[in-house]
């Protein structure tokens, strides 16, 4: 089974210059907790709303003066949408609960949860497995 088979599909991007009121609106309009940030369609990071809680809010800045690009993560981790679902278990090593789904020419096009491989595959065993690797606990510096 690939990952384009269980992945969600339209997936929302917010612009690195978006102030983190926009973000946080935007994620509460949506019901998220990450949003991909995009450039001129191109990947670029991604924000949580712990991005902007720990990065922002806790070092008392305001998210109207704040940009999106201050607190994001650059290094996103992501797979392509043509990668088999055993594949998208790179979650566990990298221990992120979503994965964000390009195409070939690097173009977003959805993202994958924990959810969409327990739920979409049946696979108990490698949903059980990924959780268990992305729940145990940071071994990196990041």
């Amino acid at each position: 089974m690939r990952v384009s088979e269980v992945m969600t599909r339209g997936v929302e991007c917010i612009r690195p210059d978006a102030t983190l009121q926009e973000a946080a609106a935007k994620m509460k309009s949506l019901d998220i907790g990450p949003l991909p940030v995009c450039d001129n369609d191109r990947l670029v990071g991604m924000v949580t709303d712990r991005d902007i809680t720990v990065r922002a809010t806790a070092e008392g800045e305001a998210p109207n003066d704040v940009r999106v690009r201050d607190v994001m993560t650059p290094e996103v981790i992501y797979c392509f949408e043509d990668a088999l679902v055993a594949d998208a278990a790179l979650m566990q090593q990298e221990q992120v609960r979503r994965l964000l789904v390009l195409n070939r020419d690097k173009r977003l096009v959805g993202i994958a949860s924990l959810g969409d491989l327990a739920v979409e595959t049946g696979d108990e065993q490698l949903a059980g497995g990924t959780l268990e690797g992305v729940s145990e606990p940071n071994r990196s510096n990041r």
